[in-house]
């Protein structure tokens, strides 16, 4: 397949190229920056401009742009900027797939289209699948104008799947900022504790979109493992691995003290995401217990 792809060099994005090219892919790295190599080619998402022609003869797409929603305080003006850096990238793509397929009908075309299992708001601790109701919070609010932009492309007969990722185990991410804390002895669980975290391996995670990529898959795909946990179960495992201590706790209030709005939804609030469509589509995860996830990722660090 010729695939183009976004976000290529972020978490997800780089352990993704490499295994999209040993499956025999043909890999497009759409960026912002002036290209420095030949599978590199440059577009304006901030301005919903691409050459059209890029995506002419492309099977796939897979949408991964977006700035991190945790690397800043979120004032008014970054939260501007998450939701811009996420509805921008995915209506250009969508409507130049759109026009794609309209152009040569027929053909069967998809995009793979991030989102987050931050959609469903704070659920508590009911297990919940692909056909839970949205939040009401912020990152809900952002998931629904994400999934909403692929709207041209579903339209036209786009194959759609909304990757509504959960916590994923890399070397960076959160576990990158969690594990200095835990190797000085200052881990420990975040506010109550009880929230659900609902993770997933970064091997699982590209995966799951090689698989989505052929696999005749549509609409909402939590991308999670099947074992959420919750953050103190989190917090423990990780200590226990680190040979660290995990019992200090920070209360929600410090926490919204230092990160604000950020701290009440994306790190108090929680989801006890089930990855059911993904489960019921034939995917076999290779971390289904968060031990080995957490050490996989340790080791790869």
């Amino acid at each position: 397949m010729k695939v183009a792809l976004t976000g290529s060099s972020g978490l997800i994005g780089t352990a993704l190229v490499p295994a999209l090219r040993a499956d025999g892919h043909e890999v497009l790295r759409l960026v912002r920056r002036t290209p420095r190599t030949a599978d590199e080619h440059r577009w304006a998402p901030d301005h919903r401009r691409i050459d059209r022609s890029l995506l002419a003869d492309v099977d796939a797409v897979v949408n991964l742009a977006g700035v991190g929603v945790g690397d800043h305080r979120w004032t008014a003006s970054y939260q501007r900027q998450i939701v811009a850096s996420r509805v921008d990238s995915t209506a250009t793509v969508s409507q130049a797939l759109a026009d794609a397929a309209t152009a040569e009908p027929g053909r069967p075309r998809v995009l793979l289209s991030a989102s987050g299992v931050g959609f469903y708001g704070d659920t508590g601790n009911a297990p919940i699948d692909e056909s839970a109701p949205s939040g009401d919070d912020f990152l809900a609010d952002v998931c629904r104008q994400w999934e909403a932009a692929t709207g041209p492309a579903a339209t036209a007969g786009v194959r759609v799947a909304l990757l509504r990722t959960g916590l994923v185990l890399a070397g960076g991410g959160m576990l990158g900022r969690l594990r200095p804390l835990f190797a000085l002895g200052l881990g420990g669980k975040l506010g109550s504790g009880e929230q659900y975290w609902p993770w997933i391996s970064v091997r699982d995670e590209v995966d799951a979109i090689r698989f989505l990529l052929t696999s005749d898959v549509s609409g909402p795909v939590n991308l999670t493992g099947p074992s959420p946990v919750t953050n103190a179960e989190f917090t423990l495992a990780l200590g226990r691995l680190l040979h660290r201590p995990a019992v200090l706790a920070v209360p929600g209030p410090a926490l919204s003290l230092v990160l604000g709005d950020f701290a009440r939804v994306g790190v108090l609030a929680g989801q006890r995401a089930m990855p059911v469509a993904l489960t019921a589509a034939g995917f076999q995860h290779t971390h289904r217990e968060l031990g080995p996830a957490l050490q996989a990722a340790l080791s790869s660090h």
